[in-house]
């Protein structure tokens, strides 16, 4: 074993410390959603209209952060953490005044494979959605994620995985989630990016086989196809299951029952 230099014991400190903040603002989130009057009016409602089942937004720890733009920095300070971890982590940004990335949207946090959190996607609501480009804000890359190496859903997943030898990638967190609702678990996402090389290996450690799921339209037929070429040379056996036109694997299980999903 080789003694860490001062440089790399404060960066494994800050990781750390980064995990603990992310660990704290997951159960912030979490706590909001349950027991805030406005969360439950509007996170939990937006989840219910959804069809997201209460079972399945424990699972994935769905969250919910309050519209107030500081609302989680000053929770997080009263609770002792420092304003710098939260810059770092992306939850906050901004140099004299915190102002938190997420407020307003419902939150999808990003565990790594191990179980710790890297990450989160902040959603907006649909009323607020009409005619907004970014729907989605997810974390900043950081010294605890990176975008190109984890997969949203592969701590759930990796389990189911293994059993049954075989994962469908899928493009978003309400498809992952809507899969596991219907009973098919081996699901992962790589959140509307190109798959690279990393997360092709990450998967290798679990199965060999891979099935891509997406929607039937043009610009997930062209999805399909970026990711192809690296996986078979990554030695992947690949197969593409296209969704009727139109469809994701969200909407498609909200008007087929979880069989009729498993049969197509």
């Amino acid at each position: 074993e080789k003694e860490l230099t001062d440089e790399e014991k404060q960066q494994q400190g800050d990781r750390e410390s980064m995990f603990i903040v992310n660990e704290w603002a997951m159960k912030y989130f979490q706590e909001i959603l349950k027991n805030d009057p406005d969360g439950i009016a509007i996170g939990k409602q937006y989840f219910r209209s959804r069809g997201i089942r209460d079972d399945i937004v424990e699972k994935f720890n769905l969250g919910y952060a309050l519209p107030k733009r500081d609302a989680l920095a000053i929770a997080a300070k009263k609770a002792g953490y420092q304003p710098e971890f939260l810059v770092k982590t992306g939850l906050c940004y901004g140099e004299d005044s915190l102002k938190d990335r997420y407020a307003g949207r419902v939150i999808f946090p990003w565990l790594n494979v191990s179980g710790k959190v890297v990450a989160f996607g902040g959603r907006l609501l649909d009323s607020r959605t009409k005619g907004v480009q970014q729907k989605y804000v997810n974390s900043p890359d950081s010294e605890i994620y990176h975008k190109e190496r984890e997969l949203y859903g592969l701590f759930q997943a990796k389990k189911a995985i293994a059993k049954e030898d075989r994962v469908y990638m899928v493009e978003g967190y309400t498809d992952v989630i809507a899969m596991h609702q219907c009973g098919i678990e081996n699901v992962v996402a790589n959140s509307g990016t190109a798959l690279s090389i990393h997360q092709i290996r990450l998967l290798r450690r679990f199965t060999q086989n891979i099935t891509l799921l997406y929607d039937g339209d043009e610009a997930g037929i062209h999805a399909a196809m970026r990711g192809t070429d690296m996986l078979l040379a990554e030695g992947m056996n690949l197969k593409v299951l296209l969704l009727p036109d139109g469809d994701d694997p969200d909407s498609f299980s909200r008007k087929h029952s979880a069989t009729e999903l498993k049969d197509y």
